[in-house]
């Protein structure tokens, strides 16, 4: 989809700043802290440049107002002593400013003070969309044009009618003449309507703004989109010439896009390729899950320069015992099964914290060279004792229980694992080691998270097909899952057979071909997805091919292990 060149419509313009009603408020304090009270409300209610209410009481904060800030505003203790509490005041103030737009000098004071005291009256906070005249002032006047942006100096440079003294309404009268002062500097930057209004205080571009229109046309649906810009020759550009530069996911593609050129968008990086894209192009996808699975196709295909935490999903590591006369366990990158191999780990450290979690258990020797024929004098493990060490000739029957029962672990088994690690653990509570005792409970973790990884992944991996269904918004979500993989997608709308809709969804889908034996035949990433949507509750079996199940123990929660060890 071309985007370039798109004519924006009423609709994208948003609301012109003339038919927003802002309420203009200042608050006076005994002090500038959370524990201080509001001693009087100033509010101004203009739209269009016209005042059409004003608001003004002094409130009984039900405290000493400090000397400071009597010499300061003039309010004092008697001033108040008959003024109604906050309890009244503030509902008051909530009713004359409903409808409208806040605005206040140093906003986060004013309006942290307001929402505070509407939580400590139970009374549910509106919503109010917020600008603060500081931040348009700093983001808008130039250093030679006001030293500093302080409602007093800001009253000087636009000539206010009504100069601030520190009482509440003639600050708020000062500042509506400051925000009509910004506003028309403002619209010779292409700032017409609220929405500008608030993307420029965020420091939203007028380019990344103009860029808006590119999400007028996408639908209301879940899917895939992706930002591009042409580069013909370049290194990531496909056919056409155009070079991917971000892919996401949406459960709205219109909603989620159009946020990019707002000021919801915060990321600096995501700011830079908005800046550079050239266009958008999307797909409309029948599920959030094939949307999500779509997404990682899309950054594994194209490898787009602004994705980070979904590029190089493959890049996972395993853990296998290898085949050799004294066996070990060796972090390796492409299993050709899954036997006797533990994982998958996104880093080398968490599989070298489970392999020192089963080594702590069984000793199975760490070093990496061969084992000659002669005895050597050993390693510093073999003088703790802990590695069963076949370079001092050790037991072969020894070696081979020891091996048997890492064999067993890697394949399943938790609990042996488990016993054997947590003696050590209790031990080491017991004489007040708790550091030492903490490390080989991480490690006891690392492995059972592991081993739960696996559990899922090759449950379903070994499934020709699986067919489920969840209802959401009572609409049947449908997908076909064979060998791990998503190959279809359909949704069964209201009066529509989800039977017939899942029949239509098997014929459809795509053939897909196991890889290795016990492993997805897609990417690990996709097929954690799919393990997460079926794992969901609500998911409801329609038909299965296969055996979807885990070894009895491979369920336990990681992060219960320390309490089920030390409470052996």
């Amino acid at each position: 989809m071309e985007n370039v060149g798109v004519q924006p419509s009423l609709e994208d313009l948003g609301t012109p700043l003339a038919d927003v009603r802002f309420c203009v408020l200042d608050l006076e304090t005994t002090g500038t802290d959370n524990r201080s009270g509001i001693t009087e409300f100033g509010a101004v209610l203009v739209q269009g440049g016209e005042v059409l209410g004003e608001f003004n009481t002094l409130v009984n904060p039900g405290e000493h107002i400090p000397a400071m800030i009597t010499v300061l505003t003039g309010i004092t203790d008697a001033m108040v002593s008959t003024a109604p509490p906050l309890e009244e005041a503030l509902p008051s103030f909530l009713q004359f400013a409903t409808g409208s737009v806040l605005v206040a000098h140093n906003a986060r004071f004013d309006i942290g003070f307001l929402k505070r005291a509407a939580a400590e009256l139970s009374y549910e906070w509106p919503g109010f969309k917020v600008i603060d005249t500081l931040t348009l002032a700093r983001h808008t006047l130039l250093r030679d044009e006001v030293p500093n942006c302080k409602l007093g100096t800001l009253a000087t440079h636009f000539r206010t009618t009504v100069q601030p003294d520190h009482r509440a309404l003639s600050d708020a009268r000062a500042t509506v003449d400051v925000l009509h002062g910004l506003l028309s500097r403002l619209g010779n930057l292409g700032v017409n309507t609220l929405e500008d209004l608030m993307e420029f205080a965020a420091h939203v571009s007028p380019a990344r703004r103009a860029k808006r229109v590119w999400a007028k046309e996408l639908p209301d649906a879940p899917g895939v989109y992706w930002f591009y810009t042409s580069n013909p020759g370049g290194k990531r550009a496909d056919t056409t010439g155009r070079e991917v530069l971000y892919v996401g996911k949406a459960t709205n593609l219109h909603r989620r896009v159009a946020s990019y050129f707002t000021a919801a968008e915060t990321r600096s990086r995501i700011d830079e390729m908005v800046r550079i894209a050239q266009g958008i192009d999307y797909l409309v996808c029948e599920t959030p899950l094939e949307a999500a699975v779509r997404e990682l196709r899309l950054i594994a295909s194209h490898d787009p320069h602004f994705n980070r935490r979904s590029r190089r999903q493959e890049q996972v590591t395993w853990l296998k015992l290898t085949r050799e006369r004294w066996p070990r366990l060796a972090v390796v990158r492409n299993p050709n099964s899954l036997t006797d191999v533990i994982g998958p780990y996104t880093s080398r450290l968490d599989a070298e914290q489970t392999a020192l979690a089963l080594q702590d258990a069984w000793k199975l020797r760490s070093c990496t060279g061969s084992v000659g024929k002669a005895a050597s004098a050993g390693c510093l493990l073999a003088g703790l004792e802990r590695c069963l060490a076949p370079c001092q000739k050790c037991d072969d029957d020894g070696y081979a229980t020891a091996v048997a029962q890492v064999r067993e672990a890697v394949n399943g088994e938790l609990r042996p694992t488990l016993r054997q690690v947590g003696c050590r653990i209790r031990a080491l509570s017991e004489s007040e080691r708790f550091e030492d005792a903490g490390v080989l409970a991480n490690r006891l973790a690392s492995y059972a998270t592991a081993l739960l990884r696996k559990a899922r992944l090759s449950s379903i991996a070994s499934c020709p097909e699986i067919v489920a269904a969840k209802l959401v918004d009572e609409r049947w979500q449908l997908h076909v899952i064979r060998y791990g993989m998503l190959a279809a997608a359909r949704v069964a709308t209201p009066g529509f057979n989800p039977r017939t809709v899942a029949e239509q969804a098997v014929a459809e889908a795509a053939t897909v071909v196991p890889k290795i034996p016990g492993l997805p035949a897609c990417s690990v990433a996709e097929a954690t997805l799919v393990a997460d949507w079926l794992e969901q509750p609500g998911v409801r079996l329609i038909s299965i091919d296969g055996d979807w199940a885990w070894p009895l123990a491979a369920g336990t929660d990681a992060e219960a292990l320390p309490g089920i060890v030390l409470g052996q």
